[in-house]
């Protein structure tokens, strides 16, 4: 069977020519992208509706409608209790067919990972992204398939009931959609939109979304900040102030909060690392697998390297970590060089995790799972949550109901894998190394656009995080700061400044 790409591309020759903007049939960078419902109603302006992502921080997905077209910043997974989350997930409130591109701002799961749904219930048009982006999302989403699937077995589920989102062979056609960009080129997009992403510093290929819009001869602009990284932190490129537009559509994971610096990281963590040596334990670091452990070893070698550490072993226990740096390599030249004096080794099997973990010897294992509610850091907690010698060290944002925000708590247990635990490893955070942009980097990345932005949307985050970012922006002069609700649209233009 042909796939989509491949029927519409065998046109292109036919269509080279035609550009119809109230008909049914536009280029669209190179590819026939077919408007699905074309009696369906069309803004007079531009406007965006906020799906996801919405005083939470997960399933980022955004509906910009422009005239005739409709587009989506990122297409996330939610996150959250397994029937609540599956719901959001399962079930579009548009017609997946009826969009014609996706502007994706970088490849964590909760901005890319029901693409491969939207693909499966009709998607055929085009997903604009960094090469880099490109890169990742085709092993994160391979790597979110092979989950499903395989709990999809296990559990004995049917295809019409409690099936995967999507499988394997969905994954393979976005990917064939995806069209990489570099920082700062001007797409054309179709006669009334272009696109710019400009490097946001906060994973490998991560972008701000900049998008000029042409509607009824006048001109509109949104800036979409994806997540913001932090300044500072010298591993990928710094983040890059966001433009002024008539909507900024802005991240306030920590709004209000402020990470620790790079010297205080690394003192905190000599310290916590010293004295677990000295007990003779062992120091486990949950992380993420794209971004955060890429970041946590990067510094742990250079900390080591410098004699801010011990030199220890470090041992990584995550597979879909050591794909993902494969890609990193690729793209070395957009990274601070390795510390290739200081070794890591990667685990390549459950056996092998074991084995170190259980091993008399200090050493440093990071291991998958951010949060602790999942991933290989789950299988070492059940070995050292009640070990008083070794040290759990936090890396990531914890979510108020994970396990890692129930470690955080000074309670004398903890209640995972269907059992109560002693929780006697010793319990430590070192914020530093976040990928988000915090309070100061706030300041400094929007500055520049205040006199000159309309109005400010407040995404990915938290209630109180919205509401500390909400008081600071005001403070800065922005004059219309909300956060608004899921559903919720706004509309782009002078004369429009109230959300409908």
């Amino acid at each position: 069977m042909q796939s989509r790409r491949t029927r519409k591309t065998q046109n292109l020759e036919i269509l080279a020519s035609k550009v119809d903007l109230n008909g049914r049939e536009v280029l669209i960078n190179g590819y026939n992208a077919r408007m699905k419902h074309p009696q369906r109603s069309r803004p007079d302006q531009p406007t965006v509706t906020f799906l996801g992502a919405t005083q939470s921080v997960s399933g980022s997905m955004h509906l910009l409608e422009v005239g005739p077209y409709r587009f989506l910043l990122d297409c996330g997974l939610h996150r959250g209790p397994r029937d609540e989350a599956r719901a959001l997930n399962a079930r579009f409130p548009f017609d997946p067919a009826s969009i014609d591109a996706i502007f994706l701002s970088h490849a964590h799961m909760d901005h890319c990972g029901n693409i491969p749904n939207l693909v499966r219930q009709g998607f055929s048009g085009t997903i604009y992204c960094t090469h880099a982006t490109r890169d990742l999302i085709e092993v994160m989403l391979q790597d979110s398939a092979r989950i499903q699937e395989r709990e999809s077995e296990f559990r004995g589920y049917s295809r019409t009931s409690s099936s995967p989102l999507y499988r394997m062979d969905h994954v393979y056609e976005a990917i064939e959609y995806c069209h990489g960009v570099d920082y700062d080129e001007t797409v054309v997009v179709n006669p009334s939109v272009n696109i710019r992403f400009i490097d946001s510093g906060h994973i490998l290929g991560s972008a701000i979304v900049y998008i000029s819009i042409r509607q009824a001869d006048r001109n509109y602009s949104i800036t979409f900040s994806g997540d913001l990284g932090r300044q500072g932190v010298p591993y990928l490129s710094q983040p890059s102030s966001l433009p002024a537009a008539d909507l900024i559509i802005c991240e306030s994971t920590y709004g209000g909060k402020t990470h620790e610096s790079l010297i205080g990281m690394a003192e905190k963590m000599s310290a916590l690392v010293t004295k677990t040596v000295a007990r003779g334990g062992k120091v486990l670091i949950p992380a993420f697998s794209l971004g955060r452990t890429q970041l946590v070893l990067h510094y742990l070698r250079v900390w080591m390297a410098s004699g801010v550490l011990p030199r220890l072993p470090i041992y990584v226990d995550s597979p879909l970590a050591q794909e993902i740096d494969l890609v990193h390599k690729k793209y070395h030249a957009d990274l601070e060089p390795e510390v290739t004096e200081i070794p890591c080794e990667w685990l390549m099997s459950e056996d092998d995790a074991w084995y170190r973990s259980t091993h008399r010897d200090p050493c440093i294992l990071v291991a998958s799972g951010g949060m602790c509610e999942g991933g290989r850091i789950t299988q070492h907690l059940k070995y050292h949550i009640d070990d008083p010698r070794s040290t759990i060290v936090l890396v990531s944002y914890q979510s108020p109901n994970s396990l890692g925000a129930q470690l955080l708590t000074p309670v004398p247990k903890v209640f995972f894998h269907g059992q109560t635990w002693n929780k006697w490893i010793e319990v430590a955070e070192v914020n530093g190394f976040s990928g988000h942009a915090d309070k100061n980097d706030i300041d400094t990345l929007l500055r520049d656009a205040v006199d000159s932005t309309q109005q400010v949307r407040l995404v990915h985050g938290e209630i109180p995080q919205m509401t500390a970012l909400t008081a600071q922006l005001q403070q800065m002069g922005f004059a219309s700061v909300k956060a608004p609700h899921r559903n919720e649209s706004v509309v782009l233009g002078a004369e429009a400044l109230k959300s409908r």
